[in-house]
């Protein structure tokens, strides 16, 4: 295992193939304009649109080095939007495939400069647009297990929260500290002004923190990526705390 995953970045491409073709085969045929429930401004089309761009985006910036010029994000005149989502991910991966997962690469990260941050970034892409595409046509809702739910959760607070806010330009006086629990893992998660911090900590740890999270580990991954509501996971201490996180998640993740 490399880089900054909890979980073999083998599993991660794995992942990353299995949901894309879950998502697609799942889309096929359904009405282009049904509802994401949680984000109800998005269609079906437009989630299909949006990950067979960004399949195809990062793809084009590894091939090239320095990102593709243009965001394709529209099938070819004729062509079908599930087939585009399905070009572009067999592009994807064909391309990671290609490259040990420690190999160096561009990234926009800097704890992870490695083909690995993008295995494992695309594989959660998938995995939670996988889960809007389900829950607009009306099936089953399918969990993944816990390891790769602990990797998002993970993801989520060290990558998202912790360095995507900043990078956004999201700055405000929030000040808490709330400890997140699912399975066996913890982690705390700081906001004092414009510094925000997520760590992979002990049970010790947690005990400092003025709220704790906690849930399966599927339970709090959704939680994390607003595909369930604010009151899916156990809250202990200070509610207003976990709300702020919760809101910040809300524009780190958006």
């Amino acid at each position: 295992m490399t880089g900054r995953a909890l979980i073999d970045h083998d599993r991660l491409l794995e992942v990353l193939g299995a949901e894309g073709e879950l998502m697609a085969d799942t889309a096929d045929g359904a009405p282009p304009g049904l509802t994401i429930p949680s984000r109800p401004t998005s269609t079906l089309a437009d989630t299909i649109r949006h990950v067979g761009g960004v399949f195809r985006m990062v793809a084009a910036r590894l091939r090239g080095g320095n990102g593709p010029v243009r965001w394709e994000s529209t099938p070819p005149p004729g062509g079908a939007l599930v087939e585009f989502l399905r070009g572009g991910l067999h592009d994807l991966v064909d391309e990671l495939a290609a490259h040990p997962a420690d190999e160096v690469c561009d990234t926009w990260w800097t704890l992870d400069r490695t083909y690995g941050f993008w295995r494992r970034r695309m594989a959660h892409e998938a995995t939670m647009h996988r889960i809007d595409v389900q829950s607009a046509v009306g099936v089953e809702v399918l969990s993944v297990d816990e390891g790769v739910a602990a990797d998002g959760i993970d993801e989520a607070l060290t990558l998202w929260f912790a360095h995507r806010l900043s990078v956004i330009g999201v700055s405000g006086s929030a000040e808490f500290r709330v400890a997140v629990r699912s399975g066996d893992r913890v982690w705390l998660v700081s906001s004092h002004g414009d510094n925000k911090a997520a760590w992979r900590a002990s049970p010790a740890d947690a005990e400092k923190a003025q709220a704790t999270v906690s849930g399966d580990p599927m339970v709090v991954y959704l939680w994390l990526w607003g595909r369930s509501p604010f009151s899916a996971v156990r809250i202990t201490g200070d509610t207003d705390a976990v709300a702020a996180l919760w809101a910040l998640l809300r524009l780190a993740t958006h």
